[in-house]
């Protein structure tokens, strides 16, 4: 059996816009220029798409699961209406104070999607806008791609810190890291 090319990404800053106050709703869901026709591209080049994201507003009493629901409701109607898919969402409801292994960077949330596809994530890229992204997935052998959108707009024109892993890759936006991605797999074939 051949196994499924998987991408993994964060949500927040990453497909859609962040809030310092947290996106609470459906109507505060709002996507990020081009992201979804990104995410298209990787569907129509057969590509898997999941999402790994801290959630810790649910935690927070911010908004109900029928909030989050709502919002990736709209997110994978979107995607429909542009061709895309998002396979599985994956998050984290808990803060910080609960010290759980899904809430990133413990890589709670990257194990449970190892069981769900039943496959190892060695060398799968992971795409955040922050270094706790990239780190949750790194502790399974991920590929960490920072995105310059979100939280990642503060590192445009600088060095990544020491907190990112040593490999991390530097994209734009998502769109950005699709057209790396699909380039070097064609250079591969």
């Amino acid at each position: 059996m051949t196994p499924i090319k998987l991408v993994i990404l964060d949500r927040d800053g990453t497909i859609n816009h962040d809030s310092e106050d947290y996106v609470k709703s459906a109507d505060e869901w709002k996507p990020l220029p081009g992201a979804l026709e990104a995410i298209a591209r990787l569907n129509q080049a057969g590509w898997h798409v999941v999402v790994a994201s801290n959630q810790s507003g649910l935690g927070r009493g911010m908004y109900e699961v029928s909030d989050l629901n709502a919002m990736h409701t709209k997110m994978h109607q979107l995607l429909a209406a542009v061709g895309g898919r998002i396979d599985a969402v994956f998050y984290c409801p808990h803060t910080p104070m609960d010290q759980c292994s899904c809430r990133k960077p413990a890589p709670g949330l990257f194990e449970q999607i190892a069981d769900r596809y039943s496959m190892d994530l060695r060398n799968v890229p992971t795409v955040g806008d922050t270094a706790r992204d990239l780190v949750a997935g790194l502790a399974v052998g991920c590929e960490p791609h920072l995105v310059l959108t979100g939280k990642g707009a503060a590192y445009k024109g600088r060095n990544l810190p020491e907190t990112f892993p040593a490999h991390t890759r530097v994209h734009e936006n998502l769109s950005a890291f699709v057209d790396f991605l699909l380039v070097r797999e064609e250079e591969r074939a």
